[in-house]
């Protein structure tokens, strides 16, 4: 069984909990780092617990959620070992596993729709790393 780690703030509380049930439906242990209400915080106060629980394979991958997804990501890109991806469709889902590796989701709550958040976490968890030419330039992301 694999443990998504996920994390959210205010603005993404409400799709946290339509992904949570997802994934427990699909058998995913989850650790939930986020917040639960919709009052408004501070979105490195989850994100940085999410993402070292990835970086420190605790958890299997990581799903960020907040308003723009921006913030989310680069506070989760701080940590070594993780490779958080802001998407925003379904192409760049699939290409920021295949090529990036990414371990972690970065999911923009105010320009996605719900459904369209949750193919994206169905994608994100189905597509595999093609390795090949892209694992030398995955091993040069590290400083």
């Amino acid at each position: 069984m694999k443990t998504i780690a996920i994390a959210n703030d205010h603005a993404g509380t409400v799709y946290k909990f339509e992904i949570v049930t997802y994934l427990k439906a699909n058998n995913y242990k989850v650790i939930n780092f986020g917040t639960d209400t919709e009052d408004s915080m501070d979105y490195p106060d989850t994100i940085h617990l999410a993402a070292k629980a990835v970086a420190e394979k605790k958890a299997d991958l990581g799903i960020i959620i907040c308003g723009s997804g921006n913030g989310a990501q680069i506070t989760a890109n701080k940590h070594q070992n993780v490779r958080a991806a802001l998407c925003w469709n379904n192409e760049l889902v699939e290409l920021a596993r295949k090529h990036n590796n990414a371990n972690v989701l970065s999911i923009p709550a105010r320009f996605v729709s719900i459904q369209q958040a949750l193919r994206f976490v169905q994608l994100f968890l189905n597509t595999k790393f093609e390795g090949g030419r892209h694992q030398k330039r995955v091993e040069k992301i590290p400083c």
